[in-house]
């Protein structure tokens, strides 16, 4: 593995984007979907940047680049097209041991962005460690085709129960109860709309969690010779889920 993977949690907190053009407006884009206070630091800035950062609190410093700009700041990305620009942007940040991303220069980077799926609360990131970006972004197309839009309301669902599943169940139990639930009957009524009668069956399921915690259901999925790359969406739904109800460990192994 060249990268750890992890997850920064930057909400309100000042991140600083040197560049104004195209690629730092999507870099802009994608702080401040994650919440970000954007300190934006180029002489040109791109309206929607301007916007996105204003909108979300940020300043605009329509100048060049200063190490000053890198105070306060929890996260640096360099997006401009002044390759000795960014090297020194990259050295700066560093030095204070912040972590950075330059654009296109992957030997400039403490971190790298990766391609990603956002479903939030659920979020997938997929990465090449920079040797294939355009790789990176076909893997990601193919898993948001088998990742819908209801599996970020089925992880708010379980956020909005955890404490009280967790109050009910322990160890190997709780574990068995989430399997259950979002793999069969609170899954199906998330995926359809049915948001209040999944609620329902939470509550009524925590009522009686000793018939929950000894039932259980096995699902079979691709028991044929065929190409696994044949599997129904359904059958993947179905796999993804095991994964995710299990805390992300594949038992198949």
């Amino acid at each position: 593995m060249d990268y750890f993977p992890v997850f920064l949690d930057v909400k309100q907190r000042t991140c600083l984007l040197v560049g104004g053009g195209d690629i730092a407006t999507r870099k802009g884009r994608l702080l401040a979907r994650a919440g970000a206070r954007l300190r934006v630091v180029a002489p040109d800035i791109s309206d929607e940047l301007q916007r996105l950062t204003l909108d979300g609190g940020g300043e605009l410093l329509q100048r060049d680049y200063q190490p000053g700009d890198l105070d306060a700041c929890v996260l640096v990305v360099a997006a401009t097209d002044d390759a000795a620009l960014n090297a020194r942007i990259s050295a700066d940040a560093q030095t204070r041991h912040l972590p950075v991303n330059v654009v296109d220069s992957p030997a400039l980077c403490s971190f790298i962005t990766p391609a990603i799926v956002d479903r939030s609360p659920l979020g997938v990131a997929i990465s090449s460690g920079g040797t294939a970006p355009v790789l990176a972004r076909l893997l990601r197309e193919k898993l948001e085709t088998l990742i819908p839009a209801g599996y970020g309301r089925l992880a708010q669902l379980a956020s909005r129960w955890r404490d009280r599943v967790k109050q009910t169940f322990s160890g190997d139990a709780r574990r068995r109860f989430w399997e259950k639930a979002l793999q069969g009957p609170v899954a199906e009524r998330v995926f359809s709309g049915q948001h209040e009668r999944a609620d329902q069956w939470m509550a009524e399921a925590l009522t009686q969690p000793d018939a929950v915690a000894q039932y259980g259901e096995v699902y079979l999925v691709g028991g044929g010779p065929g190409d696994p790359e044949l599997l129904t969406l359904r059958a993947l739904r179905t796999y993804v889920l095991a994964v995710l109800a299990s805390g992300g460990r594949d038992r198949s192994e």
